[in-house]
């Protein structure tokens, strides 16, 4: 980096490259705008290097491993099945080097400039960035906050070799014998499925009634009932207190309904939630109001109290999910060029990568009815459908919520197989104003899971073909 006395003037400046941040990069490009985005670690934020990508690659190693040595039933016996974890490490890293490679000549073909280096807020319209042996002052016109969260590190359990965020659990270089997981939340789920499927003895402790609470109890009852026949402990109601580290593993103390107990592991992975990176940024120097918890306050179009700063992603209100930083960030550079953008979450679907999938997008029935609305509420299972016998998973339904005077869908639940695919048409469905009715006279391909939507859409109108309603 080269040290100046003159500032270098851009158009936007975006700080972070995560999904928000190279998102808003490349569409304030394409809209004219001379940008600069600015990283401080590795192009591609969390999400790329150390969170939703790798974590599906190191799931979907679990998923073949597992279904390796379990497909008896489809007449398939295999011998002795190995596994080199320094390969599946190797393997999940290769996805990561493409996909962070692939952002970078994305912005550079998009004519954004990178730069290396921690950013400083001077005041509204200047940042000083810094590296390790210089600095360089900014100007800009317009300025986009991409710079996502970490997690959450507990008083009682800081992070060290043996006790781990999300992170830290990515990077194993070896499967834990015993893994303890502290948070029975989307993360914790998903990393003790997957090292459970890679063999490990795993123990979730969850302090409310449920795991995934954020989902229909129908929905988090599916994952529970899977995870207890892969041999895992679900402890619900259980508050951490304690823990003691050595050489050997870890040992926590957790209150349970009451009761103290104890449990051993060689890895203790602590996933109780994450934390917005809006400190040590100077954001109060250029006037920006942020909450108690780190949130920064945004308007419909991301703006916040400053009027040419935005923020997006993790740091601004509603879900910390990756798609959520993407769209607003194309809401955000949208704004800047003078668009009428502004964000809408009707559509916003959430998933958790677990056995089987889970995925929801708009209202559930509890939701719709606190509205206000009359809804027909309508059910599928997969076990009713070719594709998911023919793919040996028939665990899991379809809901679809919708309104009873015109079947307006206002909202669908999936439990089961490819969730996380499927869950795209009900948004489409949602976000176009469809009706069941439109579902349901939409030819879908045979055989495939796709059919389950219009299936659901068809007891929604009282007429399905595959069940006796």
């Amino acid at each position: 980096m080269v040290v100046g006395d003159f500032p270098v003037e851009v158009d936007t400046l975006v700080i972070g490259s995560g999904p928000g941040g190279y998102v808003a990069a490349i569409r304030a490009a394409q809209l004219g705008q001379k940008v600069t985005v600015v990283e401080r670690g590795n192009l591609g934020g969390v999400c790329l290097n150390v969170g939703c990508i790798p974590s599906k690659a190191l799931i979907e190693a679990g998923h073949r491993f597992h279904r390796a040595n379990h497909s008896e039933d489809m007449g398939i016996t295999v011998g002795e099945v190995n596994l080199d974890f320094s390969k599946v490490q190797k393997w999940k890293q290769s996805v990561v080097d493409k996909l962070t490679g692939g952002v970078e000549g994305l912005l550079k073909g998009n004519k954004v400039d990178i730069v290396k280096g921690e950013a400083y807020f001077v005041d509204d319209s200047t940042v000083r960035i810094m590296d390790e042996k210089s600095s360089q002052t900014y100007k800009f016109n317009n300025c986009i906050v991409a710079t996502g969260s970490r997690p959450i590190e507990l008083p009682a359990f800081k992070f060290s070799e043996r006790v781990v965020s999300s992170t830290g659990a990515l990077g194993l270089k070896e499967v834990p014998k015993k893994l303890i997981v502290i948070g029975g939340g989307y993360i914790g789920v998903e990393l003790g499925s997957a090292y459970a499927d890679l063999g490990s003895e795993v123990t979730i402790l969850e302090g409310t009634k449920s795991i995934l609470p954020g989902f229909e109890k129908q929905m988090s009852q599916l994952v529970a009932r899977r995870l207890k026949k892969m041999g895992v402990t679900i402890k619900t109601e259980a508050f951490a207190q304690s823990m003691e580290e050595s050489k050997d593993g870890v040992k926590v103390k957790a209150e349970i309904k009451g009761k103290e107990e104890e449990f051993e592991g060689d890895i203790l992975l602590v996933t109780v939630g994450r934390r917005p990176n809006t400190e040590e940024l100077g954001l109060e120097q250029a006037g920006v109001e942020i909450d108690e918890k780190g949130i920064v306050k945004v308007d419909k179009q991301c703006r916040t109290s400053v009027k040419n700063i935005y923020a997006i992603g993790d740091i601004a209100p509603g879900p910390q999910l990756a798609h959520k930083a993407s769209y607003e960030a194309k809401v955000a550079a949208e704004a800047i060029s003078g668009h009428p953008s502004e964000i809408d979450y009707t559509a916003i679907p959430a998933v958790v990568f677990s056995g089987p999938e889970l995925a929801t997008v708009g209202l559930n029935e509890a939701e719709a009815k606190e509205e206000g609305y009359d809804v027909v509420v309508s059910k599928f299972p997969f076990a009713a459908n070719g594709r998911a016998l023919s793919l040996n998973e028939t665990e899991g339904f379809m809901k679809m919520v919708t309104r009873k005077e015109d079947g307006l869908v206002l909202g669908v639940q999936i439990a089961g197989a490819n969730a996380s695919d499927m869950i795209s048409e009900a948004c489409v469905a949602i976000e176009a104003g469809m009706t069941a009715e439109d579902i349901a006279l939409t030819i879908h391909a045979h055989p495939s899971l796709g059919e389950i939507t219009m299936e659901t859409a068809e007891v929604a109108l009282g007429m399905p073909i595959h069940i006796v309603k």
